[in-house]
């Protein structure tokens, strides 16, 4: 059984203060939040409020964003920010420039497509401090607008702003930049002008960049240890420029393989070339690359010449050196190494998954299918590393299609039975909150079949009672969609019927107000018009019983909302389906125990077909003891509440006494009583024998069958 390993107690401060901040850390002045002035919060506390808050923003839906949250980080007296990594389009460029005065060593800005070029003057702010800068997919922080706004003339718009590349920004200053990450950097940019004053760089991404030339790169050839020129359309001159940066560790010369506008073809003398110039080469990864043998003799090679003693790259240090496979996630490695990422193995899948998750959603998604595999067919031997792997891409990128697909079919086969035992509670929640996510996040008939697929792994409702309110409002939103896959609409009336079972009133309460009893009689009613008698049906009917249990509130809705109504119709369009009627009956018993709403019951038509089904051999017992369940409470009230000339109450009672007579008192039920308090109810009463009848034998047969 796995152990749970809880947060520390730093993680659930922070959380709590986040969610908390006008009650702990902040008060409220003129509508804005500010810290008390007796709080100095060192960077070890603020760098964990600002990455958390952002974490939280990104992955809980109930958590509340904060417009000036970044403005309590304004004044480093009272607060200090070192580390920060902010991601998405929550970040804008006044919160950038609320944090200005801060000396931040690290600063990560991930796909922040609302940034513009104003945060190139607050980037300028950090100059002397940073260390470390990625701005990856910050696609617009280059462009700045040729004429903002306009001018109009006679209503009409003259001359509309275009958006221009920035020219005048370089990271002149930036003398302590050791890293920089500037994947996917529009290409109106001049990197080598943008680059050419920084003299310290050690590590350099330039992802998806269209460089012409590669030249400037020898500036840092005693230096740069690593270089990442990921889906670059590769030139025999930007190769060359490599071979030259004799200090590269980790090289990067990786590609998309769906792509197919790249003309450089790799080789294995090329290869050979490479890792022969690159002496101190620890990692290198030529994913997508299709290694050729016969081909045209790149110049490079003919000017190198033939390399000596390497033939199939058999490297001096293999077992210090990692190498990537020759086409990502599809050919074996080129050599055996410390760690390789593949689709050879679990393991090479897990790397794949773990190297490529935030920047490469592309490959990474294809290293989820290739565990989903692994999971459906095989059997996951590092469950533990590769839920939590999941789950972190699934956060990180709950908007690609790609990614929310073979992820959450991932999740249904890593939750399943067979791995129960290794997954600790807190995982388990983890798994259901970026289940959640998706289905929040993305409206797509397989996200939404695979995500509700996987929460009927959970015991439900204990598992998911921590989101009790959110999953069931999720669940009622696919329900109450226009258009709507059968399957899913199936596996959510299902979901919906177990988390309101076995639940207090309160739960159910709250969830009848969502609209959980008009939803249900919804979809009934469309089955009703197609004549159809289907799962959705019997689990509609099912989950109205449940929500009704000693639930007045509830049984009032479904009386407001012409529920009768539709119980007529249900039995006379269907009068075999044996399951449908226990449930219809079921639901009409917990009716019948609220004593306000029983005359809206006692109809000569009501009456009549309660009587009737007195004689009813569905279910075996079933349908005939729920019948008489109703019966029984009507006539608890009493004959002065009997207020119609047929059929006559005596009648009814006699019917009922020879029912209960019929039955088996050893019968086994299908029934599940939270309380037998409505059973009680009818016991010390003289006005109804028959009732007192139908009570008792409940009662025996319940305590002496189970």
């Amino acid at each position: 059984m796995a152990l749970d390993s809880p947060d520390s107690l730093m993680t659930l401060t922070i959380e709590y203060c986040l969610r908390n901040l006008e009650g702990t850390l902040c008060y409220l002045l003129d509508e804005t939040l500010r810290l008390h002035p007796d709080i100095f919060l060192p960077s070890e506390i603020c760098d964990k409020l600002v990455n958390t808050y952002m974490e939280l923003v990104h992955t809980d839906q109930n958590f509340e964003l904060h417009q000036g949250f970044f403005l309590l980080f304004s004044d480093p007296r009272s607060s200090r920010l070192t580390r920060v990594q902010l991601r998405e389009d929550t970040v804008q460029d006044q919160d950038l420039e609320a944090i200005g005065s801060q000396d931040l060593i690290e600063l990560h800005l991930t796909n922040c497509e609302k940034l513009t070029s104003k945060s190139l003057e607050t980037l300028g702010r950090f100059r002397h401090t940073l260390v470390s800068l990625s701005l990856f997919g910050c696609s617009n922080l280059f462009y700045e607008e040729e004429n903002p706004g306009g001018y109009e003339n006679d209503d009409r718009l003259v001359n509309p702003s275009r958006q221009l590349p920035v020219t005048d920004f370089t990271f002149q200053g930036f003398s302590r930049l050791r890293m920089l990450n500037l994947g996917r950097l529009t290409e109106e940019v001049d990197v080598e002008t943008l680059l050419r004053p920084l003299s310290s760089l050690t590590s350099l991404d330039l992802s998806g960049i269209k460089l012409c030339k590669a030249t400037f790169l020898t500036q840092w050839k005693d230096r740069l240890s690593s270089l990442v020129l990921y889906n670059m359309d590769l030139s025999e001159e930007h190769i060359q420029t490599v071979t030259q940066l004799i200090q590269l560790r980790h090289l990067d010369i990786s590609r998309d393989r769906v792509l197919s506008y790249y003309k450089f073809k790799l080789t294995r003398k090329v290869l050979s070339i490479i890792v022969q110039s690159l002496v101190n080469l620890v990692s290198l990864d030529i994913s997508g690359h299709v290694m050729l043998e016969n081909c045209a003799v790149p110049q490079i090679e003919e000017a190198v010449g033939r390399p000596s003693s390497w033939g199939c790259l058999t490297p001096h240090c293999a077992t210090r050196r990692t190498f990537q496979p020759t086409s990502a996630l599809s050919r074996p490695p080129v050599s055996l190494g410390l760690q390789v990422t593949g689709a050879k193995n679990e393991d090479q899948i897990l790397n794949a998954i773990e190297t490529y998750t935030e920047y490469r959603p592309e490959i990474a998604s294809r290293a989820i299918n290739h565990l989903f595999d692994i999971a459906r067919i095989q059997h996951c031997s590092q469950l533990l590393r590769a839920l939590q792997l999941v789950i972190a891409a699934l956060r990180c990128h709950k908007y690609d299609k790609s990614i929310q697909v073979t992820g959450s079919a991932a999740l249904f086969y890593l939750t399943n039975s067979e791995y129960r035992a290794e997954q600790s509670v807190k995982l388990r929640r983890q798994v259901i909150q970026v289940v959640l996510n998706g289905m929040e996040s993305y409206q797509e008939v397989t996200v939404q079949r695979n995500c509700c697929l996987t929460l009927c792994n959970f015991t439900i409702p204990d598992e998911l009672e921590f989101q009790y309110q959110r999953v069931n409002e999720l669940l009622l939103s696919i329900l109450n969609q226009s258009r709507q896959d059968d399957s899913i609409q199936r596996i959510a009336v299902h979901l919906c019927n177990a988390l309101v079972c076995q639940v207090d009133n309160d739960h159910k309460e709250a969830v009848g107000k969502m609209g959980f009893v008009t939803t249900m009689l919804k979809l009934i009613q469309k089955r009703l018009v197609d004549k159809t008698c289907d799962q959705v049906m019997e689990y509609s009917w099912s989950a109205l019983w449940n929500i009704t249990d000693e639930t007045p509130d509830n049984c009032d809705m479904f009386l407001n909302y012409s529920g009768m109504k539709l119980f007529l119709e249900c039995l006379k369009e269907f009068p075999d389906k044996q399951e449908l009627h226990r449930n219809m009956l079921g639901l009409l018993g917990n009716v019948a125990e609220v004593r306000c709403l029983r005359p809206q019951l006692l109809t000569p038509q009501f009456i009549t077909v309660f009587s009737n089904l007195l004689d009813s051999k569905a279910d075996g017992i079933e349908v005939s003891y729920n019948a008489c369940g109703v019966l029984s409470h009507i006539m608890f009230d009493g004959p002065q509440a009997w207020t119609m000339e047929e059929p006559l109450r005596e009648q009814v009672m006699d019917r009922m006494w020879a029912a209960i007579q019929s039955w088996d008192v050893t019968s086994k039920r299908n029934i599940n009583y939270r309380s037998f308090e409505p059973i009680l109810r009818l016991l010390p009463q003289e006005l109804a024998p028959v009732s007192q009848h139908w009570a008792t034998w409940a009662l025996y047969n319940l305590i002496s069958v189970y």
